[in-house]
């Protein structure tokens, strides 16, 4: 997925993933999927995808801060 957030794209094409969790079976509607990336110039975003249920319905692509990217690793080890 490509997005374009504040003049800059981000792109899980050619951004290095860090980690990625999945919730849930494929084919659960609630089902998510998260995956966390870094771009060459260090940024990092989360790219989420699920379920027509989920808090994912729609794919996105959202910025995390350094903040944001320590408390998803620790949530998620």
């Amino acid at each position: 997925m490509k997005k374009l957030i504040n003049k800059k794209w981000y792109d899980t094409k050619t951004a290095t993933l860090i980690s990625g969790k999945c919730v849930g079976a494929f084919g659960d509607t609630d089902g998510y999927e998260e995956q966390l990336f870094i771009t060459k110039d260090g940024q990092h975003f989360i790219y989420g995808v699920g379920g027509a249920d989920s808090k994912y319905s729609k794919p996105i692509i959202e910025l995390f801060t350094a903040e944001q990217v320590q408390e998803w690793l620790d949530e998620n080890k």
